[in-house]
Formats: C-alpha cells, sequence, structure tokens
C-alpha cells in the first residue's frame, strides 16, 4: 500500500476506473477515491465504461462518471490511472485501451486477480474494495466529511451483503464504525439499495421463480433471464441484480445462479455460495472470476440456454467433487 500511496501522491491528473456492470463497492471506490484526491487537490476523472444502474442516482457523485467514449471526448490527459475492484484488464471495457499508455495502478481484493498493472495492490483477505480505498485516502491525509463517509461506507456494507456474508470480519465491523463515526448514514445505504424497488421487478422475478430449477437434492438452484423476458416487463439488467441473492437465500441452497442475457448474444453468470464452494476457482474455469463466495462470468456468442446446458453440468460435477472431498 505504502508504494501505491507513494505513486498517487506524485501524480497530478488521475483517472480512477472502475469495472462494467458496476455494482455496490466498484462505484463506492471509484467515488470514494476521486472524491479524496479532489479534496486534496488533484485533478481527477471517474470513469465506469458501462451505464450506472439507475438505484444509485441517488447519490449526486454518479453524475461525474464518465463512460470510455465521454473520456475520449473531454480531452483529460491523465499521467496515472487508477483501476478500483477489477481482477482483469477486460473488466474496465474500452479504458483498457489506456494500459501501456499511461501508467496503471490497481487497487482489488479479488483472488482472481491477475495483476494486470504496473503497480498491483491486490489483498484477497479485504472484504471490500472500499475498505482498501478507506486506507489509501488516509494515509494521503484525506479529511473525511459526511458525504464522503456515507459512499465510502456504502462499498463496505454492499460487498459484505449488509455485514449478512462470511467476509464480514473483524475488520469490517471496525471500518463500518469508523465511517459512521466520520457521519457515515448506514440507513441512507440500506434505503437507497435495499427499499428501493420498481413493480416491473416483481414481475420479472416471477418469471424468474416460474423457471426456477433445483439440483443435487436442492443444493443447486438456478433461473435465467431472457431478452423478451426484460422486455416483457419494461426491465434491463440492471432490475435483475439482487435476483441471485434471493435464490440463494433458500433453505438447503448452497449455490444460487442466475443467467441473465443481458445483450442479444451476452449472457451474465451470477453466482452465490453459502458456505463450503468455492465460486472464485470455478468462475475462472468458465472466463470469468470473483471471491469464493461470489463470482460471475459474462460469456459471449451464445444465448442464455446454450450457456445454461455448458456451465450447470460442469458446475454439478464441480459441487459434487467438493462436498465429497
Amino acid at each position: 500500500m505504502e508504494r501505491i500511496v507513494e505513486i498517487i501522491r506524485g501524480a497530478e491528473k488521475v483517472l480512477v476506473v472502475g469495472h462494467i456492470m458496476p455494482d455496490g463497492d466498484d462505484i463506492s471506490s471509484v467515488l470514494s477515491l476521486s472524491k479524496g484526491l479532489k479534496l486534496i487537490g488533484k485533478e481527477v476523472m471517474s470513469g465506469i465504461d458501462w451505464k450506472i444502474p439507475w438505484v444509485f442516482e441517488e447519490l449526486e457523485e454518479v453524475k461525474d462518471i464518465v463512460d470510455y467514449q465521454k473520456f475520449l471526448n473531454s480531452g483529460f490527459d491523465p499521467d496515472l490511472m487508477v483501476v478500483v475492484d477489477v481482477s482483469s484488464p477486460d473488466r474496465i471495457g474500452n479504458f483498457q485501451e489506456l494500459i501501456g499508455k499511461v501508467p496503471v495502478v490497481v487497487i482489488d481484493h479479488h483472488a482472481t486477480n491477475d495483476e494486470f498493472a504496473d503497480y498491483n495492490w491486490v489483498d484477497r483477505s479485504f472484504g471490500a474494495c472500499a475498505q482498501m480505498v478507506f486506507r489509501v485516502n488516509k494515509e494521503l491525509g484525506v479529511e473525511y466529511d459526511e458525504n464522503l463517509a456515507t459512499i465510502n461506507l456504502m462499498g463496505v456494507l454492499t460487498d459484505t451483503g449488509f455485514l449478512r456474508f462470511p467476509n464480514a470480519d473483524a475488520r469490517v465491523y471496525e471500518d463500518a464504525t469508523e465511517l459512521v463515526k466520520l457521519g457515515g448514514k448506514p440507513h441512507k445505504i440500506s434505503s437507497m439499495i435495499l427499499e428501493n424497488k420498481r413493480t416491473e421487478q416483481f414481475h420479472l422475478f416471477a418469471d424468474v421463480l416460474e423457471k426456477m430449477k433445483t439440483e443435487l437434492d436442492g443444493k443447486l438452484v438456478y433461473s435465467y433471464i431472457t431478452q423478451d423476458m426484460y422486455k416483457k416487463h419494461g426491465c434491463t439488467d440492471e432490475d435483475s441484480t439482487g435476483f441471485v441473492h434471493e435464490l440463494r437465500s433458500i433453505r438447503g441452497v448452497e449455490v444460487a445462479v442466475m443467467f441473465m442475457e443481458i445483450k442479444p448474444r451476452l449472457v451474465h453468470v451470477s453466482m452465490r455460495s453459502k458456505e463450503w464452494f468455492d465460486l472464485s476457482s470455478f468462475a475462472k474455469s468458465i472466463g470469468g472470476g470473483g471471491h469464493p463466495r461470489a463470482a460471475g462470468a459474462s460469456i459471449e456468442g451464445k444465448d442464455v440456454f446454450e450457456v445454461m446446458n455448458y456451465v450447470v453440468p460442469k458446475l454439478k460435477e464441480e459441487m459434487s467433487r467438493s462436498e465429497k472431498s
């Protein structure tokens, strides 16, 4: 971390980039670091090459995040790109075109990170990348206000399932407590993320439940969403991000999987496990990555049924082998 902080401190114009299909930890990490660097006098641009899910639009700072095309049009010429919460270069979309043209720093906590940057701080022991950003900001001398503390806290809470997941260790509670003391508002975050659903989402989820299947005596549960299903209910992939958690909550389930056709011939596989199955290694075997209890992969060139026919048998085999061992 010390080397990363030294490099960031020496930069004047910094581009902070997160991953495509951004979640709460990614958006939190991008905005927390960007805001922190601005507070100590850096010129900063925030980039995510994907549409930000509407649920996060309550955060005023979200409007400052640009995609790659807007970055190019801006004329902003960074002397450093800091990539947060990203395990491989393909996960930053077209921003990966900057690799090799500008020095790159990675701050990440994914076990599957392939250390693609010039300087990498990768520590899988953290429950959320936002915790790592919190440490970088403090080391840089950033003074936290209520707004920054709330944005930073969002990543800590969302990537630990609001302190429900196994990665919510003592350090997570300590960081969350410190951020609350600095003014962070957990009730604001929980209301925005958990109590902000559209009625269309419930109709879509009803279809998901109707198509749900179980395997391995109920230890594996999965369902899918096609493009037609999204259109039928006036929804997009933004509306289905929490569905896999609902499947995971079913009694007796170890692994839950959602197959989401987010674009024609582009399927995102979102996976969650409860106790014993390591999803990170499995996700890597199908071209993705993530954590032991939360992982995913995006598969191009196949429809949702082709992807299910490929992934489900492979997953069943791996789960059976893991359970026996």
